[in-house]
């Protein structure tokens, strides 16, 4: 299955020191990845391919109650390479490996 939303990026801030950062899947598409049958990982993730500009990369979208929805890490590399700051608005594409 394959998905295509905008969203901004963020930073963690469950601490103050962090340095991960992550777009948010939209609710509505977090809905239908919920309802894709596949094997139970830990923390709830699943497995994906994404590509945000000339960047592909795999990883795994974790569920996230203070976003209601999934979200994607990114890397520093990929952010780099894409000029993506925190607040920047990306353009990803989303495959689902796990169904």
């Amino acid at each position: 299955m394959n998905f295509e939303f905008e969203a901004p990026v963020f930073r963690w801030s469950a601490r103050e020191d962090s340095s991960w950062y992550f777009v948010a899947v939209p609710p509505e598409l977090s809905e239908e990845i919920r309802e894709i049958p596949r094997p139970y990982r830990g923390f709830g993730a699943v497995r994906v391919s994404a590509a945000i500009g000339g960047s592909r990369f795999q990883t795994s979208i974790f569920p996230d109650s203070s976003q209601g929805a999934y979200v994607l890490p990114l890397k520093k590399s990929v952010r780099d390479a894409e000029g993506l700051d925190e607040g920047a608005l990306a353009a990803v594409r989303l495959e689902v490996l796990d169904a």
